[in-house]
């Protein structure tokens, strides 16, 4: 069987953005596709003529690898859908995957009926750092300021040694959903009140 690498570009495909690579597994050969595919080349994939076939993020667009981590695979609908999100979002900043993230895999929504109106209803709070102490630290004082600004002005005024804010505490507490997320060299902390 020949090595056919059809050129696929983003116009054929409909693609905007740099979605990674993916490998595959062909059910025809019942055996791993030889090469690594580009997003377009997943999308224009036909499973009729190369073969019944399955992919999943080579892990080069670690935004994207997060993404499809709990699906395994990826089809080109998905693609084709998180693509549309990321161009209804204004790109593929690294806080719209993230918003992307929050509302398939922690929210439960729909990637085909996702939109950048809805997920603005969840009113995520992204905070980024080096390591989740420091983000979870700096997060707990801004949302602590955000949601509650009489109190924060109130502790912020205060030199009594005693009256301790504990950030641990308030991150945890069952009025936030929290979620710690590893990116790379990176870590991001995804906050929305429940």
């Amino acid at each position: 069987m020949a090595n056919h690498k059809p050129l696929v570009s983003s116009e054929k495909t409909g693609l905007q953005f740099n979605l990674g690579t993916f490998e595959g597994f062909s059910f025809r050969s019942q055996s791993a596709i030889a090469r690594i595919l580009t997003a377009a080349e997943v999308v224009a994939w036909d499973h009729d003529r190369q073969g019944e076939a399955e992919f999943w993020p080579a892990g080069d667009v670690p935004e994207v690898a997060l993404l499809f981590k709990q699906h395994r695979t990826v089809t080109a609908g998905e693609l084709l859908d998180l693509d549309r999100v990321l161009t209804e979002l204004g790109g593929d900043s690294q806080d719209n995957y993230l918003q992307i993230y929050y509302a398939v895999n922690i929210c439960g929504d729909a990637l085909a009926t996702l939109s950048a109106e809805s997920l603005e209803d969840h009113c995520l709070h992204m905070f980024f750092g080096s390591n989740f102490l420091d983000v979870r630290r700096e997060a707990a004082y801004e949302l602590f300021e955000i949601y509650h600004p009489e109190e924060y002005r109130v502790w912020e005024k205060s030199h009594c040694d005693g009256l301790i804010f504990d950030t641990d505490q308030f991150l945890d507490s069952p009025v936030f959903s929290v979620e710690e997320v590893k990116l790379g060299d990176g870590v991001a902390l995804l906050i929305a009140p429940q």
